[in-house]
């Protein structure tokens, strides 16, 4: 891969604190990131966007076309222990956040592995770093602090204790959030089984 540094990410230990995850600074190449950088989508608003609905030069397309490949995806299977062959990707694009765009939360029950990448060339502010957390209360006890430039990279598995965000900040974050999800099949029985739950939990509290 041109833009991707694979064996970095082939290199990087996995960690289990509080999470499944693994950091990779600089998994965008250094002589990249420029190229993409000018060829950035065209987003002049906050909130996460799909590729296909924006304007963008080569070097992002070409970009694109690895974070969509299948060695892509087998480096993350490798890297978790997970097949993803059977689970579709998900991609959004940002370049804006404000103040209202931080805070912590886990990702959706859909969600099999979550990938974030930062393109930021400098990040001068002391909010906007991304973190892992122990709970879903405390910023302050985390396990790793990603800082959203130079091609940086963090990943997990979304389980119960994958908390994560980042402390208020504004102006240009630059990121690429891909998602590996369940299969739609998958999803629906899941949605079925939840919604049984919570009926048979009603049926008991009326007794």
């Amino acid at each position: 891969m041109r833009m991707l540094d694979l064996e970095r990410l082939d290199a990087a230990p996995v960690q289990r604190d509080p999470c499944v995850f693994v950091h990779v600074p600089r998994f965008v190449r250094a002589e990249a990131l420029a190229q993409i950088n000018r060829d950035y989508p065209d987003i002049r608003e906050r909130g996460n966007f799909e590729p296909e609905g924006l304007q963008y030069g080569p070097a992002f397309a070409e970009l694109l076309e690895e974070l969509r490949s299948d060695e892509m995806k087998a480096g993350f299977s490798r890297k978790f222990g997970i097949d993803l062959s059977a689970n579709p990707l998900q991609l959004t694009a940002r370049k804006y956040v404000d103040e209202t765009d931080s805070g912590l939360h886990n990702d959706s029950r859909t969600k099999v592995v979550t990938v974030l990448i930062y393109f930021n060339e400098e990040w001068p502010h002391a909010g906007g770093k991304l973190r892992l957390t122990r709970n879903e209360h405390d910023f302050g006890n985390y396990s790793v602090e990603c800082e959203p430039r130079d091609g940086n990279l963090i990943a997990f598995v979304r389980s119960a204790t994958s908390f994560h965000g980042y402390l208020p900040c504004a102006g240009e974050r630059r990121s690429i959030q891909m998602y590996w999800v369940k299969p739609k099949r998958e999803q629906r029985d899941s949605g079925r089984a939840g919604s049984l739950i919570k009926r048979v939990k009603r049926y008991f509290k009326r007794g």
